[in-house]
């Protein structure tokens, strides 16, 4: 389910779907959270420190592709300042219920390339980073404590019953 999610990402990006890629990477730092919580709560506070765990591996001020993982986890951050003025609730049921309906879908083995999904225009570039880094983020999340953590199992099985 979470691969398919990140999949997905990965696809509009490569289909200049730029909003709507946009969209589900900020919701990568919801979903995250949510689904290491038993309630799925899920606070800005906590976004926030996920975001500065995983967004920029240990050690690393850019990666081979360019990487600003500073510019993006500050982006990143702000926008959920942003949005939390909009009273976001405790549990993030739009992000939740977009990775749920990628319960029945199998993820297609593609070979991605981030920098195929960089264009030329300074906007769509930035959209690209931010997505990129998010992406790579979330795996890396997954790859080294959720997959490992009972709640989020818990959580993901949960999300897979519900209708």
């Amino acid at each position: 389910m979470v691969a398919s999610f990140l999949t997905d990402v990965e696809t509009l990006l490569e289909d200049q779907h730029w909003d709507a890629a946009l969209t589900q990477a900020f919701d990568l730092p919801r979903i995250a959270v949510a689904l290491t919580d038993p309630k799925l709560h899920s606070s800005q506070e906590r976004q926030r420190n996920w975001c500065e765990q995983w967004i920029r591996p240990a050690g690393a001020e850019g990666d081979a592709e360019g990487l600003d993982y500073e510019f993006v986890r500050r982006t990143v951050v702000e926008r959920m300042a942003r949005e939390q003025n909009g009273a976001t609730p405790p549990v993030p049921a739009p992000a939740l219920r977009r990775l749920q309906l990628r319960r029945h879908l199998r993820t297609q083995p593609r070979g991605f390339s981030p920098v195929c999904a960089r264009p030329p225009d300074p906007k769509a570039s930035e959209i690209a980073l931010i997505c990129t880094a998010l992406v790579k983020a979330a795996r890396r999340w997954y790859a080294r404590s959720a997959v490992h953590d009972l709640v989020v199992q818990k959580n993901l099985a949960r999300l897979a019953v519900l209708r």
